[in-house]
């Protein structure tokens, strides 16, 4: 599984990318807004330090409004994937812009019939978000499982995007089912690391070795 950080933070998303485990980035309208910067600027600071694609997402909710966003959005930088909702207009931009080779994350998916639509449009992500699911009771992961049969029953090439990721849990259970990416906040991602065992351990070691009085340099 592959890892983005679902942040317009730009010092924690290079603090998730010295630790090994960018593999990209989502950003979102509620995430730019946090940041308190102009939204250009943030997506092309992020572009410039992180190889993997970068999602940028349209305000627009009108065909030739997204069209014309995003022709601006993808002129940033090469790893752009220009974020669209999973609407009818959404899904006819997504088919415009991946037939012209730019990477495509449809969002807000919230069932198979919805992953189904994006991928016949050539969505390059589709991103099924289990945690709002699970807010309303209904079993997030339950879609993701749904959405790994389709596109395996028919070899659709668009990835699995597990969103609205709010445990580490909720990585476990995405990556057990076979989603090909989860995007996550930083602290959740980071929070993959801690087990009390762990930290335990390391305890007992040192505490051992300060035994021996022994220094390694």
């Amino acid at each position: 599984m592959k890892f983005f950080a679902d942040t317009a933070d730009v010092a924690e998303i290079r603090e998730i990318k010295d630790m090994g485990l960018l593999d990209g980035v989502t950003t979102n309208p509620s995430l730019i807004a946090k940041a308190g910067r102009p939204f250009k600027e943030v997506v092309a600071e992020i572009c410039s330090f992180v190889e993997g694609p970068v999602s940028a997402e349209v305000a627009a909710l009108d065909f030739d409004g997204m069209i014309r966003e995003g022709n601006i959005l993808r002129k940033i930088a090469k790893n752009i994937a220009i974020k669209v909702p999973l609407t009818v207009e959404g899904l006819k931009a997504c088919k415009v812009f991946s037939s012209e080779g730019t990477m495509v994350n449809v969002t807000l998916c919230f069932s198979a019939n919805q992953a189904l639509l994006a991928a016949k449009a050539g969505a390059t992500f589709i991103s099924p978000f289990v945690g709002r699911l699970d807010d309303i009771n209904i079993d997030g992961m339950e879609l993701i499982s749904e959405i790994r049969q389709i596109y395996d029953n028919y070899d659709y090439d668009t990835n699995i995007l597990a969103a609205s990721i709010r445990t580490a849990n909720h990585i476990r259970q995405a990556a057990l089912i076979g989603a090909d990416y989860a995007t996550a906040p930083p602290a959740v991602l980071k929070g993959l690391v801690k087990h009390p065992l762990t930290d335990k351990g390391i305890e007992s070691f040192l505490a051992d070795w300060k035994k021996t009085g022994q220094t390694i340099v």
